[in-house]
């Protein structure tokens, strides 16, 4: 199916002065005064007539089934479990960025099947569902003396030898142009050397040129190209240009170059345009708006989507859903990942750690299947084309326990080289190394496929396992110092299935609960069973807790960090509250946020917050306060009320980051009822913020 070209659009606004990331002037990115009812007008343009020049369902534009390698029609037998997406179609892109191969394999990594032979690593993928390769493409990954950067080494000749294995196995290509020598991402978007010296109007036909003898070559060489992104997560720009009028320039001439030889090959090859920071709707919104603003040739908005990075799978879909219904664009997921062992296997260090773990899925190779089946089904759900996983054959070269920087030197099969150091001084000449992706790849460290390679085959019908335990959400208490240790009685736990997740009773070891020291700070990590009929004695499944005895803050939200304020009630005389929960670093004392004030008019005002079931005990409370132009006439207090009565401490303002502390001492809690809170009665234009509100136990 064919597209009719897009009505050309006819723009009355002058956009010149817009950068990538805000307006001129000082305005809005999002919305510039003199062309903010032009938005709405644009995109629904755009929509609409997409809509109209769309003969079928977004369906009959994806990439055709690997015949090759049919789908299977049924659900298949496996260790681990797949949740099926019945309506995922067959042509839905079930994609892998596979850069890095050629240079894993020129360090020695062989790669095997599922039964342990060795094999074509393209056929093992296509073996498993992959019908769609990505390649990124470098301008000139070398030093003066040929020495590559690192990171595959990814010049034009090694696009062509990875497309050409890709499209042997059935699979269609995707061409990652960065436009840079190397690595381009939010953080660099730098300059190609060969074109740093070129005007505007040079780099745009150089970067035509380079994109049109590309793209001729791998299609001369029979590489399967279907689709070209026209710059690599350029949300801040792309080939060392940040404005964006610049960068429309240079994304335009790359897309002429596409469509230039899609017709001269009778081939369509899609455009694709890629960003990220999917977390961010209205970010996207107004780069969706600024490249229809400057007439941006393209067919596909492309994210990265990390789970672990880029916020929830429903605002991802509303990201989604928003390009497509408001700007007619087709939607990918041209970049995720997920990690199947918390561990560092080529002594590199990882992106992504323990730390970085959603509470959903674990460090296993089943919770690695279980991400990626969610993310292709979010993407299926919002209408998407489909997804890549990004560098899923990126492994461990050499012996994990040596010292491999001399075979990452030589074949570039870490993420950067020393080589790279005059290029980008900054981040690769002071971190060059290994693999940070090792721990996300779908093969492991000895190069043999994980069951989780499979997840693509296994999309639609889902697979047989037996139920089995995937991880333990194991709990992290806190106890106050000199109170009694309360261990939870039950742990979650997450199955295969998640559809069987449930929580067990626990049996924790009482030598190790009695070593506990409650009587100073201190950080204990205490062992227990799970109460499972299915375990026995001898092969108990454990937990671990981990304790943390210190002196607990009662107060919900205190540094005002979390966008949830309820807890907080705010009273104040006058017709206009004179307060504000302010982001701002510069005005908190601890975090970004702070309870504000100021006012034309005389102010008095309260915040509170209150207890109902504290501990009985001795309490302290304490508040921090900046402020100024505070006459000295005027009425501030920290305050407690329990019953009728009422504890308070006065303050005064001493100007900015002159922080006060009011502190009330002894306060007797005899039911578990409590109110704190500060009051503030002063003049006109006083400001001032008050922060890191603390109720501790102290007896």
């Amino acid at each position: 199916m064919k597209k009719k070209k897009l009505t050309t659009l006819l723009l009355t606004m002058t956009l010149s002065a817009l950068s990538l990331t805000g307006c001129g002037s000082g305005q809005s990115a999002s919305q510039p005064p003199s062309t903010a009812a032009s938005a709405e007008t644009v995109a629904s343009e755009i929509a609409s007539t997409e809509a109209e020049n769309t003969d079928d369902a977004p369906d009959s534009v994806q990439p055709a089934l690997n015949s090759m390698y049919p789908l299977p029609t049924a659900a298949e037998n496996a260790d681990i479990y797949v949740e099926p997406i019945p309506d995922i179609s067959d042509s839905f892109i079930r994609g892998m960025d596979v850069s890095s191969i050629l240079a894993e394999e020129k360090s020695g990594v062989k790669y095997y099947n599922a039964d342990g032979q060795e094999q074509d690593v393209f056929t093992t993928m296509a073996e498993a569902g992959v019908n769609y390769a990505r390649i990124r493409v470098w301008n000139d990954p070398y030093d003066e003396n040929g020495n590559g950067y690192g990171g595959g080494n990814n010049d034009l000749a090694t696009a062509i030898e990875l497309g050409k294995r890709a499209t042997e196995n059935g699979m269609k290509v995707c061409i990652d142009f960065h436009y840079s020598d190397f690595w381009a991402d939010p953080a660099k978007q730098m300059c190609p050397k060969a074109w740093v010296d070129l005007s505007l109007d040079e780099k745009s036909n150089a970067l035509y040129e380079f994109t049109k003898d590309s793209l001729t070559q791998l299609l001369d060489n029979g590489v399967d190209v279907c689709m070209v992104q026209v710059g690599n997560e350029t949300n801040n720009g792309m080939a060392g240009e940040t404005q964006i009028p610049n960068v429309a320039k240079l994304m335009s001439a790359g897309s002429k170059a596409v469509r230039e030889v899609s017709e001269s090959y009778n081939k369509e090859i899609k455009v694709a345009l890629h960003y990220t920071n999917a977390d961010d709707y209205d970010g996207i919104n107004s780069i969706l708006y600024k490249l229809a603003s400057f007439q941006v040739d393209y067919d596909i908005f492309a994210l990265s989507y990390y789970p672990y990075w880029h916020g929830t799978f429903e605002n991802v879909q509303n990201v989604m859903k928003n390009i497509q219904d408001k700007y007619g664009k087709e939607t990918l997921i041209a970049e995720t990942a997920y990690c199947y062992t918390a561990e560092d296997t080529d002594g590199s260090g990882n992106s992504v750690s323990e730390d970085d773990l959603l509470d959903a899925y674990g460090a296993t190779v089943q919770s690695q299947s279980t991400a990626l089946r969610d993310v292709c089904a979010t993407a299926n759900e919002a209408g998407a084309l489909g997804v890549f996983y990004w560098e899923g054959a990126w492994i461990t070269v050499g012996d994990m326990n040596a010292d491999n920087s001399p075979i990452w030197e030589e074949f570039g099969s870490g993420w950067a080289s020393s080589y790279a150091a005059d290029y980008d001084p900054d981040d690769a000449g002071q971190w060059y190394g290994g693999c940070s992706w090792d721990n996300q790849a779908l093969f492991g460290a000895d190069g043999k496929p994980l069951e989780s390679l499979n997840t693509y085959k296994w999309l639609k019908y889902g697979t047989n396992a037996e139920p089995a335990i995937d991880m333990i959400n194991a709990p992290t208490i806190a106890c106050n110092i000199d109170s009694d240790v309360e261990l939870p009685d039950t742990v979650d736990v997450v199955y295969n299935n998640r559809a069987l997740n449930t929580s067990m009773p626990v049996e924790w070891y009482e030598e190790q609960v009695l070593n506990i020291d409650t009587s100073k700070a201190g950080t204990y990590e205490i062992y227990g069973r799970i109460l499972d009929d299915n375990a026995t004695s001898d092969n108990p499944t454990e937990v671990c807790c981990t304790v943390n005895v210190e002196m607990l803050n009662y107060v919900s939200n205190p540094s005002f960090e979390d966008t949830d304020t309820s807890m907080w009630n705010v009273t104040y005389e006058g017709d206009k509250n004179p307060t504000d929960f302010q982001k701002k670093a510069g005005d908190a004392h601890t975090g970004e946020y702070s309870f504000h004030f100021w006012s034309e008019s005389d102010m008095d005002f309260s915040i509170e917050q209150e207890f109902t079931d504290l501990e009985p005990g001795t309490y302290e409370l304490k508040a921090y306060f900046q402020g100024g132009d505070i006459d000295a006439s005027a009425e501030m207090e920290l305050y407690t009320k329990i019953s009728d009565n009422v504890f308070s401490d006065s303050f005064t303002a001493q100007g900015y980051a002159d922080w006060q502390v009011p502190t009330i001492s002894a306060i007797k809690v005899t039911d578990g009822t409590l109110t704190i809170g500060l009051h503030i009665k002063c003049n006109a234009t006083g400001w001032g913020t008050v922060d890191d509100f603390t109720l501790n136990k102290i007896d």
